[in-house]
């Protein structure tokens, strides 16, 4: 087989935030059809479960809240493989040329950790598994 005299990167996460859903949306879906254009393999893009926060302004010199509201921030990975150099740097200059008003990005390799974080817990199995433990594990046949 060939071997590729430009390095290739091995997974790299194009990380895609912001406060507008339907605007990060057709973003991510920018940025994976340059990827491809350009072909680039593009392994797996997903979505973040949204983090919610809450604003609270308060009045000038008191501890009363003058308004509140209510912040989402989605977030949206493309996970690009075997880039070389040259295509990493074209795709960041197409992306940087494109990003819309209230988003960001941040270009990591892939962890671990990006991975686990994408999926939501389920608080009931949990809890059930540690009443198991808590009575001996489960039961041997």
């Amino acid at each position: 087989s060939l071997k590729s005299k430009v390095p290739l990167y091995d997974l790299v996460n194009i990380q895609l935030k912001g406060y507008d859903y339907p605007v990060l949306e057709s973003f991510q879906k920018s940025v994976h059809h340059i990827a491809k254009n350009m072909d680039i393999d593009v392994e797996e893009c997903w979505a973040t479960p949204a983090k919610h926060e809450q604003i609270k302004v308060f009045k000038p010199k008191s501890e009363v809240v003058g308004a509140q509201y209510e912040l989402k921030t989605y977030e949206r990975t493309v996970q690009i493989a075997n880039a070389s150099s040259l295509q990493l740097s074209i795709l960041l200059q197409a992306v940087e040329a494109t990003i819309p008003a209230g988003v960001t990005v941040n270009v990591v390799p892939h962890e671990e950790e990006h991975e686990e974080i994408r999926y939501v817990p389920d608080h009931e199995l949990i809890k059930l598994k540690q009443e198991l433990d808590h009575m001996g594990g489960p039961r041997r046949k």
